[in-house]
């Protein structure tokens, strides 16, 4: 129950925030096709700000077109909110289909070619998820704050047509402020949870060494952003149910794609700055992160291994980087380790434990001084892609070559 609760909290501050919309609602006229009573409002809003955090670039983007495109005179695209202009949504469309056109060029294109865009391309999702964080999504709560609490312009030449708050009295003050103290949190968390998840289709992108199976995680992403839209557009109420779908699901894997956005942001972090020139490991109490054989530990926990005076592996961490610490035993004999380095990024791990310790790009280089520190008797291996390579080399003209030479 524990693992819920937090999910019950949202849920706790989205009907706080829903209550008196739906109360409106029931006061509310009669929707049309063209529906703008709260409800369809609400409903229009979780699903923008779902769509959003599913692509935060391609989603303002197209956001933006949509109002800029239904403003339809120069006088009230000006009033539009800064993402609305031009000026901002053609160039980020420009950006998304750029990348899509690089995704679909590396389904032929070895990893080493496309792994530096894939990764400007993670920095860029992290970027655009914190802008849009900060300044979009609190502007589209606030659009629906005013909507509720004060009145909606009507069809042309009809004046404000009241609805929502503004007909409980004539004489109430504007409660758009305290609507956005209410949804504003909740708003900012959602997008916040699923986020993270569609980030880590990112992430893997980044960690993956096929580019077809990058294009299949980026076509699924979009696939499901396009499916929200058309479902929000034809039908608000539909659209918002499939996004509170998505939520619970964001959530369930909150813990997991936490794991990987921290991983992904190092792993960008150290090749784009080329730490490694600068960074030398520790004699001791090095910063990893957790394998996928690693009992009792999560893959992709990020923490310190540290050897201990008795020449026992220990492995120190904290869930969601600030909670308790705890610590798990290393298995197996360290003489049976090795330090196994790859093309972009190293382990940890033996023949009978297999991977139990990822390193960041930073030790790229440094292997022979982990596996020092450690007392790993493997010593240093290729691993990954590197490994493949050599046994390319050897079945085209490298040792086997020699070999047969001599």
């Amino acid at each position: 129950m524990r693992r819920f609760a937090p999910l019950f909290l949202i849920l706790a501050a989205l009907t706080v925030t829903i209550t008196p919309l739906l109360a409106a609602t029931a006061v509310a006229p009669a929707g049309s096709a063209d529906d703008r009573s709260p409800g369809v409002a609400l409903a229009a809003t979780i699903s923008t700000v779902t769509g959003i955090a599913i692509s935060p670039l391609l989603g303002t983007g197209v956001y933006g077109a949509y109002q800029w495109a239904e403003a339809g005179t120069e006088a009230e695209r000006t009033k539009l909110p800064w993402y609305a202009h031009m000026s901002f949504w053609l160039p980020a469309l420009v950006v998304v289909g750029l990348c899509a056109a690089k995704d679909s060029l590396g389904t032929v294109l070895p990893p080493g070619f496309k792994k530096p865009l894939d990764m400007l391309e993670t920095v860029e999702n992290k970027v655009s998820g914190l802008v849009a964080a900060g300044a979009v999504i609190p502007l589209v709560i606030d659009e629906l704050s005013r909507s509720v609490a004060g009145g909606q312009p009507a069809a042309a030449g009809h004046g404000l047509v009241a609805h929502g708050f503004a007909l409980l009295s004539p004489g109430m003050i504007d409660g758009a402020w305290l609507l956005n103290i209410l949804a504003v949190p909740a708003g900012l968390a959602v997008f916040a949870v699923v986020w993270m998840a569609a980030h880590a289709v990112s992430v893997l992108v980044l960690l993956s060494p096929w580019g077809a199976i990058d294009a299949a995680l980026k076509v699924l992403r979009t696939a499901l952003l396009v499916v929200l839209t058309l479902t929000a557009l034809i039908n608000p109420w539909v659209g918002a149910a499939l996004s509170l779908l998505v939520m619970v699901i964001a959530y369930l894997l909150a813990g997991w794609a936490f794991r990987l956005m921290v991983f992904g942001w190092v792993f960008c972090w150290d090749f784009l700055t080329v730490r490694r020139l600068r960074f030398s490991p520790a004699e001791n109490d090095n910063r990893v992160f957790a394998g996928a054989n690693l009992p009792g530990v999560s893959p992709r926990t990020s923490g310190r291994l540290v050897l201990r005076s008795g020449g026992t592996l220990e492995f120190y961490y904290r869930p969601w980087l600030v909670l308790t610490e705890r610590r798990a035993a290393v298995p197996g004999d360290k003489a049976q380790l090795a330090v196994g380095k790859g093309l972009f990024f190293s382990s940890i791990g033996g023949e009978a434990t297999g991977t139990l310790f990822l390193l960041a790009p930073r030790y790229h280089g440094h292997e022979d001084v982990v596996a020092r520190a450690y007392l790993l008797g493997g010593g240093v291996k290729d691993a990954g892609l590197r490994r493949a390579w050599s046994v390319l080399k050897e079945l085209f003209g490298g040792a086997a070559a020699r070999t047969q030479v001599i």
